[in-house]
């Protein structure tokens, strides 16, 4: 790694530009924009950097700059180097899935209709992508007897031009067959224009057309003429089917959403043209390599519309999240499209409905790949084994416990233990804890108590005899299989109170790390640094997802509790009410809301109440006003 300040510029000009970072290699690994080159360009070289940033400096060896006119020059300049050099810091989007398109080879003679995932080249124009490939399929043979386009290969077209005998498709009509002149290039080229006028434009405006053209050759007497049109109608009313949206076919614009997910995120794209959805499409972007700050909007919008023809960037783009450069994007789309485009975020109406399916789409685009990743056991073994290297242990460890604690200011203190076997989650044997908060109310006497608490019980099944437990036809303890790691969450003060309770316990063969969230470093007992795993690596992706769900599976456990202990805590103010009749007046309601709309006779009846308890009760709840609260988080909200 070299220091930043050995190839610091001091010659920066403050004018708009883009740069480019290089590492000792000479290869592009950063490319950004700049309104003043000066200005940012400082401030890559100053103390406390972000993490990713701060490594990027230190591997890069120098750094030059292109000087443009306008800021709309510094993006395009930008996407175009993102694009040529495919840099490692900087947000790079990736297909999901291949998507097929339907293309037409308008720049042919006789131009020819196709499915494609081929890269997209110039001379060629695509619809779509579809998201479904059987809908393809079937639009596609619709098309074919509607608009009987040449869509034949190359060397077909000429064999059958050579011999002039026309193939099965011309036979069966769904080929016009130019090639044995059965339609002028002229005719054919009226066929091209109807399909792409067909395929782009909103449907209200092509079959009426065709109703008329049905109408007129009924008129004519040309029967078999109109029902053939008939028939089109129909064919098309049905490929429209699957496309088709409760939305106004005024509507024209692309709906984008981005979705999060801790160090990954997804994005989305819909394609509405005259209310129908025309396509959809998403992407992925891994985040661990990025750097802090980047604006992965933009990163997408250069993916999506690099390479498009002014024709395809519609006049509306509606968005979930707003880029940093709002401004610059629409004049770069603008100028590609010839007249004004608007990016906005949609507050009302069928505008929003449409935009929270696409974030769905994104969302479940996202949970796909994750969920991949985690069934892959290959990645799984790599991952196991990558550990296994970092933290110097014998054997890949097999089973890992991960612990972690909630809680808010030291009330209703809870833990929560997940179990990874083989890399992937064991549900059946996680656990929760409830902290005793008289001995323990920081998360590091947490963490100690309940991975003592833990560990005496792993001690208390291995005193069992295994034989006698097959003998009473019983079945080892979940808790009798010991974890070859111990993950907490937390950086030095948990990993200490985790080694300390391992050590008390004299368990100190079992391997023990922390995995701080701020830099996703891991902690050792005992050790003054922390081990920096690479950001692509399998092995820290794998703590992550084990600490990450030891989190959500503490915090869900933490609310549910807290909203318990609230309700629970209206009854203790009524002071003929013990613990028992609490107890007895929760399992007959069910909450505290239930018992205020009982009636004084229904509370009478729970064993222990009677009718004077049961009028004590009913005078204090509808006494107090009814707390307002989010059952899910059990957070008191206002007024209440």
């Amino acid at each position: 790694m070299a220091e930043p300040s050995s190839y610091r510029p001091t010659d920066i000009p403050g004018l708009p530009g883009v740069y480019r970072f290089f590492d000792g290699n000479d290869r592009v690994i950063y490319v950004g924009k700049a309104l003043s080159l000066k200005s940012r360009l400082s401030n890559y070289f100053q103390n406390n950097l972000p993490e990713r940033t701060h490594r990027m400096v230190h591997e890069a060896a120098r750094v030059d700059w292109t000087i443009v006119d306008t800021e709309v020059d510094a993006l395009q300049l930008e996407f175009a180097w993102i694009k040529q050099y495919n840099p490692t810091y900087n947000v790079q989007f990736r297909d999901d899935k291949s998507y097929p398109y339907l293309a037409l080879s308008i720049n042919d003679e006789f131009p020819r209709v196709f499915i494609t995932r081929k890269q997209k080249r110039s001379g060629v124009k695509y619809f779509g992508p579809f998201t479904h490939t059987w809908a393809l399929r079937n639009t596609y043979d619709v098309i074919l007897k509607v608009f009987p386009v040449r869509s034949c290969s190359t060397n077909n077209f000429e064999k059958a031009q050579k011999s002039g005998r026309q193939c099965l498709l011309g036979d069966i009509g769904k080929c016009a067959a130019p090639c044995v002149g059965w339609i002028s290039q002229v005719d054919h080229k009226h066929l091209v224009d109807r399909l792409v006028e067909f395929m782009g434009a909103p449907q209200g405006e092509i079959v009426p057309t065709l109703h008329r053209e049905m109408e007129e050759a009924a008129k004519s007497e040309e029967f078999e003429r109109a029902a053939k049109i008939r028939d089109q109608i129909t064919a098309m009313e049905r490929a429209r089917e699957s496309t088709d949206a409760t939305l106004p076919e005024s509507l024209c614009a692309d709906v984008i959403a981005i979705h999060h997910e801790g160090m990954h995120a997804a994005g989305s794209l819909f394609t509405i043209r005259g209310g129908a959805i025309k396509g959809s499409r998403s992407w992925l972007v891994d985040q661990k390599l990025s750097l802090e700050g980047e604006d992965e909007v933009s990163a997408l919008f250069a993916l999506i519309y690099g390479q498009s023809a002014g024709a395809d960037i519609p006049r509306e783009i509606l968005i979930n999240q707003l880029p940093a450069d709002t401004v610059t994007l629409e004049n770069w789309l603008g100028g590609l499209r010839g007249s004004k485009v608007e990016i906005k975020v949609p507050q009302r109406g069928e505008k929003v409905e449409i935009l929270n399916t696409v974030k769905r789409n994104a969302q479940y685009a996202l949970i796909q790949y994750v969920n991949k990743r985690a069934s892959d056991s290959a990645l799984s073994g790599k991952a196991l084994v990558e550990v296994q290297e970092a933290l110097d242990l014998d054997t890949p460890p097999l089973r890992i416990e991960c612990f972690d604690i909630s809680n808010i200011s030291g009330t209703s203190v809870v833990a929560s233990m997940v179990v990874f076997e083989d890399g992937v989650p064991k549900k059946s044997e996680y656990r929760r804890f409830i902290i005793d908060t008289s001995t323990a109310w920081d998360d590091t006497r947490a963490m100690h108590q309940v991975i003592s608490r833990r560990l005496k019980r792993l001690l208390d099944e291995r005193s069992v005899d295994p034989k006698d437990v097959q003998e009473s036809g019983g079945r080892p303890s979940k808790f009798s299989y010991p974890p070859q790691l111990i993950l907490v969450d937390g950086g030095v003060p948990q990993v200490a109170a985790a080694a300390r309770a391992l050590n008390e316990l004299g368990m100190n063969d079992i391997a023990l790390c922390g995995l701080a969230k701020r830099l996703e470093e891991v902690w050792l007992p005992h050790q003054k640094d922390p081990l920096i795993l690479p950001r692509t690596s399998e092995g820290l992706y794998l703590l992550q997802r084990i600490r990450d769900e030891a989190h959500r599976f503490a915090i869900t456990f933490h609310r549910s509790r807290r909203s318990r202990v609230m309700l629970e805590s209206i009854l203790d103010e009524i002071a003929q009410l013990g613990e028992v009749r609490r107890s007895a007046l929760l399992e007959r309601f069910g909450s505290v809301a239930a018992i205020r709309r009982a009636s004084e006779d229904e509370i009478a009846q729970v064993p222990g109440i009677g009718n004077k308890i049961a009028a004590i009760v009913a005078s204090n709840l509808h006494r107090q006003p009814e707390p307002a609260f989010d059952a899910q988080s059990g957070e008191i909200l206002e007024g209440s």
